[in-house]
């Protein structure tokens, strides 16, 4: 496996996991039956949580982006300390956005955010 892959592997399972602790905060709150539900007048979960909701759907809606890159690159057998660099930065800047976005932390959101982009732009270069 390449680096790449395995870098878009560990992407994979920190998404696949992510919803984890605030599924948790929504049956706390509201309850198993309501958690897995659909009452009419939900329960507000925490503010961490509900962050916490934005950042994984976040992190789903770019990993569309960085996955099919990682695969076309894999495909062309394009593999280069380029694309091996961004796509370490990438896991780690998704990760930081998770954490400081589920933490409040309104800049260093934006900042990890902006380096996981400008990964994507950096394994996009690589297929010009």
């Amino acid at each position: 496996m390449t680096n790449e892959l395995m870098s878009l592997t560990w992407v994979i399972t920190l998404s696949a996991v992510m919803w984890v602790p605030y599924i948790l905060n929504s049956i706390m709150v509201r309850g198993l039956i309501d958690a897995v539900g659909y009452p009419d007048d939900p329960k507000p979960l925490a503010p961490w949580a509900e962050r916490m909701k934005k950042a994984h759907y976040n992190a789903v809606e770019n990993l569309v982006m960085f996955a099919a890159l990682v695969l076309m690159l894999n495909a062309l057998g394009i593999s280069n300390a380029t694309t091996v660099m961004a796509c370490n930065i990438y896991f780690w800047s998704r990760l930081a956005h998770y954490l400081v976005y589920s933490a409040g932390v309104p800049w260093l959101r934006t900042l990890s955010f902006f380096v996981s982009w400008l990964c994507v732009l950096a394994l996009l270069w690589q297929l010009f």
